[in-house]
């Protein structure tokens, strides 16, 4: 059946239909457009806390389409004038009535400015268009800065200006420089990068288009990672199927029928991989987190699609080109095969097969040492770094600090359909709350502004937020929440744990049961998996120590466990079912011990290819300041790299000759 269908795809006249029946269906696609939609305030909130409630309720208040901008105004030198208030109100768009409060030293003051929109696009023009204006208002020896919700709102948007643009051209440009030191061609690089870049523009279009229509959440950074995932899934499996073309070509005269041969033999390691990484990703969708089910089901998309570019519309148009694509090491019939070949590779196994218990040991010995900083780890980046360069907002919050209390720039903010009074009654009875301000009211909904001790961020500002949930629970108050940056920050945590703990060991199960599905045994798959969950250990550990260490930062953010293991378990299981499959079929003939060590040989260079390949494509998220993103891609790089030159080529060969024959129990290969 593999064959037939192998054929079909790569036969001299099928090919061409292939191709335009496939540029057919990718014009259509494309035709439609990248699904749009408009950020609410409860995307990255879990679904039934009392944080979303809030946000919920909130926007039943009338007139409440929008956030508010918090301007800092400081004395260059010695205090600001109180004359100068009026002044600095209507610098900030504001009439000369306008409330300024100074500081109590004199050498700020504040003034909050109405953004009405909750559009992250449109905040960041407005919160830019009022920084332009405060430049040019804003009196000599005085310095304006822009904070808040919608200052933070508007530096966060900010990140991803161009953000897409400059991602595909890093991402592209590693690959391109990646698959010309791996084929050594000039020429043979351009198909397989042109006809993954193209399912990666598909699978944006089509993975947007299904989220608008199921009515699910994204935004930049979902089409960032998607991105980053299509072109370092898609380039694996292409990666795989050229090595084995190129393999064929060394034995069969015809170049169609080693690429139907190659093709054939791809379909069941490539396909194996995809459901693995299909069977993780969609895990996400019982995440709480709206913006996480959205990444799920999209990354799911994106990879079918990778299957379907590299599977399917690769092979049919390298079927159109002669030997020469592998200009200047062209293949020629009679050549030594990979397997059978004296490789780098081979030169490893065998001598790991001389002493394959030391080679364990110490590769369990070495991992222990790299998974010691896990026990360190701690979850919840601060605001102040989730920029890699610190914005305007951040370096406001931190100077208003100095002269007001550090909640004034962030409130907790109170929504209530009861008394307003009563309400303000208990808030200002709780321990840490510095003052309770009325908000906006109307159509029987008020909202409050509680004043937090500390930065926002702060575990006592964390702690005077459970302490008031606690004292409005106890008052009984009719749908009464508390929402705002410190509640979310709460409960982002807890819904985040919530979803590792439910997640995590769902992924884990899944993926077993898929290996044992396609290995037909139980010994194997476990070896693998807990290879897979040593390697994810050691690049939390060694990250951690990196994080801390060298770039300074505090924690990991709550996201970053959950993306990194996800991707980490169900990428880094890849190799191994490349290695693994390709044991398999020549354990058939040569034996256990025999059958791995050529598969060795055989996968070796490829699969280090790509793992390296998916570790610098994932590092490419750096390229946007935006510290999670920075976190995951870190994560995944180091246990992409650890999983491909340490588990794949030592540790997995090594166990295998250990257990011999029952590597496979209870199925026999051999």
């Amino acid at each position: 059946m593999r064959h037939r269908v192998a054929a079909l795809i790569t036969g001299k006249r099928s090919a061409w239909a292939v191709i335009v029946l496939g540029l057919v269906l990718i014009g259509f696609v494309m035709s439609l457009g990248a699904g749009t939609r408009q950020a609410t305030p409860t995307d990255s909130l879990p679904r039934g806390y009392d944080s979303t409630a809030a946000a919920e309720l909130r926007e039943q208040l009338p007139e409440q389409d929008g956030t508010q901008a918090l301007v800092l105004f400081t004395a260059d030198e010695g205090t600001i004038d109180k004359a100068e208030l009026p002044e600095l109100a209507k610098a900030a768009g504001l009439g000369g009535d306008a409330t300024v409060v100074p500081s109590e030293d004199g050498t700020a003051a504040i003034t909050f400015v109405p953004i009405e929109t909750t559009d992250s696009p449109k905040i960041r023009d407005a919160v830019r268009d009022l920084r332009a204006d405060l430049g040019e208002r804003t009196p000599d020896g005085i310095t304006a800065e822009v904070t808040g919700p919608a200052g933070i709102t508007a530096d966060l948007a900010a990140v991803f200006d161009g953000a897409d643009t400059r991602l595909l051209l890093s991402t592209a440009s590693v690959v391109a420089v990646l698959l010309i030191l791996t084929y050594r061609s000039p020429v043979l690089w351009i198909i397989p990068l042109t006809v993954i870049g193209v399912g990666d523009r598909t699978a944006t279009v089509a993975a947007t288009q299904v989220l608008e229509r199921l009515g699910m959440t994204w935004d930049d950074s979902t089409t960032g990672i998607l991105s980053v995932l299509v072109f370092g899934a898609g380039t694996n499996y292409a990666l795989l199927l050229m090595s084995r073309y190129r393999d064929a070509l060394r034995v069969t005269e015809d170049r169609r029928e080693a690429l139907t041969e190659a093709l054939a033999k791809t379909f069941e390691p490539v396909l194996a991989s995809a459901t693995t990484v299909v069977v993780g990703v969609l895990c996400l969708l019982l995440s709480l987190t709206p913006g996480t089910r959205g990444l799920g089901l999209a990354s799911a998309i994106g990879i079918v699609i990778a299957v379907l570019s590299a599977l399917v519309l690769l092979p049919a148009v390298l079927s159109l080109f002669g030997r020469w694509v592998f200009w200047p090491k062209v293949p020629h019939a009679g050549e030594t095969t990979l397997s059978d070949g004296r490789s780098l590779w081979r030169r490893i196994g065998d001598a790991v097969a001389r002493r394959p218990s030391v080679f364990v040991g110490g590769a369990v010995v070495l991992l222990a040492v790299m998974s010691a900083g896990v026990f360190s780890v701690r979850l919840g980046l601060p605001q102040s770094e989730q920029f890699l360069d610190k914005p305007e907002a951040i370096v406001a919050a931190e100077r208003l600090a100095e002269s007001f209390p550090a909640g004034s720039s962030d409130p907790a903010v109170i929504v209530t359909t009861a008394d307003p009074a009563e309400v303000t009654k208990v808030a200002e009875g709780v321990d840490g709350i510095e003052s309770v301000r009325p908000g906006a009211s109307g159509d029987g909904v008020s909202e409050l502004q509680a004043v937090l001790p500390g930065q926002p961020d702060s575990q006592e500002a964390e702690d005077a937020v459970v302490a008031l949930r606690a004292a409005i629970a106890d008052a009984d108050l009719t749908d009464t929440y508390v929402g705002g940056t410190t509640a979310e920050a709460v409960d982002v945590g807890d819904g985040a744990q919530r979803d590792r703990l439910l997640i995590l060991p769902l992924i884990l199960g899944l993926v077993l049961v898929a290996l044992i599905a396609l290995l037909r045994s139980l010994v194997a798959p476990l070896v693998l998996i807990t290879t897979v969950m040593a390697t994810n250990f050691a690049a939390i550990g060694v990250s951690w120590w990196i994080f801390t260490k060298v770039f300074g930062f505090s924690a990991l953010d709550q996201i970053t466990v959950l993306y990194a293991f996800l991707f980490l378990v169900a990428l880094g299981v890849d190799y191994n079912i490349f290695l693994v499959t390709r044991a398999k079929e020549e354990t058939r003939e040569h034996g256990t011990r025999e059958g791995m060590l050529r598969a060795l040989a055989a996968t070796g260079g490829v699969i280090t290819s790509a793992g390296i390949l998916l570790a610098a494509v994932f590092a490419v998220l750096g390229v946007l300041p935006l510290v999670v993103l920075a976190q995951i891609g870190v994560i995944i790089c180091i246990g992409v790299l650890l999983d491909t030159l340490l588990v794949r080529t030592v540790v997995v060969p090594a166990i295998t000759l250990l257990l011999g024959d029952r590597f496979w129990w209870p199925r026999k290969v051999s």
